[in-house]
């Protein structure tokens, strides 16, 4: 049952989901769950049993709990209908015994969409391989998305934006954590852009390199478009922090030190003008 809880929440990971796991650590009497029993929740559905009955309905509200907060916890049930709750939360059970939870909070692993595969692709490629982030890579040019420039890419697409788009819905998208404009031509980042904008809702995180005229006309052409302006001031533009980069490479540090920084709530000072 171990094996098949966990591959389920990789499943659910690799979708884009974020998974509040729940494992039984301790266990002492008559307990109905066992040491290395699991239940995993995500905002639509759960996976696994710590053991049924009145346990599992609140290990399950607890788990709720944490998928809101994103904190996780250790909790011990005393499971004993004359509980006093000295020892852990009490539950209305006659099984007489006592068990620990451990519960946490995964999060998916960054998988950036590069929608552009030149120099600056390659260096937020070869930056994100320290930190074990997936990437994909999408360009209309076949020679810039191939899995011979690219090996370790997720997922090489060499196709037109509206061809890209037209295969893709907002659950489909919601595999890429971020997506990256990263393009030749304006035109195809404008036109990804607001394609993107139509399908995604909070997954994933659009960003676009570019100065304040160029972002200025992608506003409007979005806002023609019927694109909220809500929608529209989400995406990151210029994409990195302010770090007086130059080269591919310190543009490479300069995002992915955006995106860490947006993952884990803290404010990068974004370089964005509008932010």
């Amino acid at each position: 049952m171990t094996q098949r809880v966990l591959e389920w929440v990789t499943g659910r990971l690799q979708e884009g989901e974020t998974v509040a796991l729940a494992s039984v650590i301790n266990a002492q009497g008559s307990v109905p769950g066992k040491p290395g029993a699991h239940m995993a929740l995500t905002s639509a559905e759960m996976f696994g049993t710590v053991g049924g009955a009145g346990l599992e309905a609140k290990v399950l509200n607890h788990l709720r709990e944490i998928l809101s907060t994103g904190e996780g916890r250790v909790e011990t049930y005393q499971l004993q209908r004359e509980s006093k709750g000295k020892i852990g939360t009490p539950l209305n059970s006659l099984c007489g015994g006592i068990v620990t939870v451990a519960m946490e909070i995964i999060h998916p692993m960054p998988h950036v969409l590069l929608a552009g595969g030149g120099h600056c692709a390659q260096a937020i490629a070869d930056a994100s391989a320290s930190l074990g982030w997936n990437f994909s890579v999408l360009d209309t040019r076949s020679e810039y998305a191939n899995e011979d420039l690219w090996p370790d890419a997720e997922e090489c697409v060499a196709a037109q934006p509206n061809e890209f788009l037209s295969r893709e819905t907002t659950e489909s998208l919601s595999r890429f954590s971020h997506v990256l404009l990263l393009g030749h031509d304006w035109e195809i980042d404008q036109t990804l852009l607001i394609g993107l904008l139509q399908r995604c809702e909070q997954r994933p995180r659009i960003g676009c390199i570019g100065s304040k005229s160029k972002w200025l006309a992608f506003e409007k052409s979005a806002l023609d478009s019927g694109i909220p302006q809500k929608a529209i001031d989400s995406v990151i533009c210029p994409i990195g922090i302010n770090i007086g980069a130059e080269s591919p490479q310190e543009i490479a540090i300069a995002v992915l030190a955006e995106i860490i920084a947006d993952l884990k709530g803290v404010d990068s000072y974004s370089s964005s003008w509008r932010q």
